[in-house]
């Protein structure tokens, strides 16, 4: 079974940005992933509500919608009216989040936890079984084009046995500066789902460097 990879659309060419959801459609990506901003969560402003209509719109790839947003409870609405695969929403941002997970999940789509780099996997704990993906922040979230936190790879194995103790089907995404440099190790580490950036868009040939994440 091939890793899915989601790649970040907040690198692509925004100038152009029909171009590179066309180019994702013949790709082998899974899914395309959103990152919301609202520049109080995160210190950044990522887009609003057209710009991702605009995307779901030309996008036959599912969204993987991840909000860097106070309070997103507030919203989950709001983002599951697309083609909406996954909606994540950040521990550190949502003060009850097993409602949230579970609204989330009642409305058809898989329900993400996001955890910032700073943020201990054991916190997810008590709720690992209600949840259906993580996402580990391996970048301080709020910007794209980071560099890579090495300390995601001994996360993401933490994560993983917490996962396997509790009998969780919970998957791993990792996001933020993945390439093919690391991504080995994620996935060999237990990463399930690699969200990359820069990688992708920013390359000479972004579908081979799809497949190159998707073969690993």
């Amino acid at each position: 079974m091939s890793n899915i990879v989601s790649p970040s659309i907040l690198s692509a060419d925004f100038g152009n940005l029909a171009n590179d959801i066309l180019m994702l459609n013949d790709s082998n990506a899974d899914w395309v992933h959103i990152d919301v901003m609202d520049g109080q969560f995160v210190p950044n402003i990522s887009f609003g509500m057209p710009v991702i209509d605009y995307i779901d719109t030309l996008s036959k790839k599912p969204l993987d919608i991840h909000l860097m947003i106070s309070k997103p409870e507030r919203y989950i609405e709001n983002f599951l009216k697309y083609n909406t695969k996954v909606l994540t929403i950040h521990l550190e941002a949502c003060r009850h989040l097993h409602r949230a997970i579970h609204e989330i999940k009642t409305k058809g789509a898989m329900a993400g936890v996001a955890i910032n780099p700073h943020t201990d996997v054991n916190h997810l704990d008590e709720i690992i079984n209600d949840i259906d993906i993580v996402c580990l922040m391996s970048v301080n979230p709020g910007f794209s084009g980071q560099k890579f936190i090495e300390n995601s790879f001994n996360k993401v194995k933490k994560l993983k046995k917490i996962i396997q103790e509790k009998k969780s089907n919970c998957k791993i995404q990792v996001d933020g500066g993945v390439n093919i440099k690391n991504a080995k190790k994620l996935i060999n580490n237990g990463a399930d789902v690699l969200v990359a950036g820069n990688f992708i868009f920013k390359s000479e040939n972004p579908r081979e460097n799809i497949i190159s994440l998707k073969e690993i």
